[in-house]
């Protein structure tokens, strides 16, 4: 049997599996695992709970696949967006990233990556189909493309231009104030809500 490190096998594997999360070495592992041993056990019963139910219980909103706790997100059941304007963003951190700049009143679609070759990743991998569905109901005047200005996100806009260009609705992309080669979710939130107010035809940042 292998031995533990620390003085007890249930310290060890409690450090073993903080030690897992991003950003988190083993030295911070231990430190947030002898946090909890401190706290009452009420409070760290509830942090455990907590945690449980965001695996078990969080869900994907149907219409726009972003996480909700019901089977239609907050923002999707809200009458007061504006539903005929779809923003498409990469992920649902870069739902929040917007959502921060209180510039926007639309609705969204999380495509849920980019394309990108290299990780093996395309078309077929993203949730592209439920926007098209999306489009061919009337749900939308405008979709938004708001991806990162990547070398990959600039190829998803691209392709999602050409994909969707035929259902008739105005296709705008994000002014580029956010820099060339920066992702969405760390860019200042002045400079993302003006990106998002200012956004341009996307057929008129296509190179001639």
């Amino acid at each position: 049997m292998e031995r533990s490190q620390y003085s007890s096998r249930l310290l060890d594997n409690a450090v073993n599996q903080f030690a897992t999360l991003p950003g988190i070495g083993r030295r911070t592992a231990l430190r947030l695992v002898l946090h909890l041993l401190r706290e009452d056990q009420n409070d760290v019963l509830q942090f455990v709970d907590a945690v449980r139910a965001v695996r078990s219980d969080i869900c994907y909103c149907k219409i726009c696949n972003n996480i909700s706790d019901n089977e239609v997100c907050d923002i999707c059941a809200n009458a007061e967006r504006d539903h005929r304007t779809i923003c498409v963003v990469e992920n649902i951190r870069d739902v929040m990233a917007i959502e921060n700049t209180h510039q926007y009143r639309g609705v969204y679609h999380v495509l849920g990556g980019v394309i990108s070759p290299m990780d093996g990743i395309g078309p077929d991998d993203l949730n592209i189909s439920s926007l098209e569905n999306r489009l061919i109901s009337g749900e939308a005047d405008e979709v938004i493309l708001a991806l990162s200005t990547t070398l990959e996100g600039d190829t998803t806009n691209l392709y999602l231009y050409k994909r969707l260009d035929k259902y008739g609705v105005n296709i705008t992309t994000i002014a580029r104030g956010v820099a060339v080669g920066d992702e969405l979710e760390y860019a200042d939130e002045v400079t993302l809500g003006r990106s998002i107010v200012n956004r341009v035809p996307f057929n008129k940042t296509i190179a001639v």
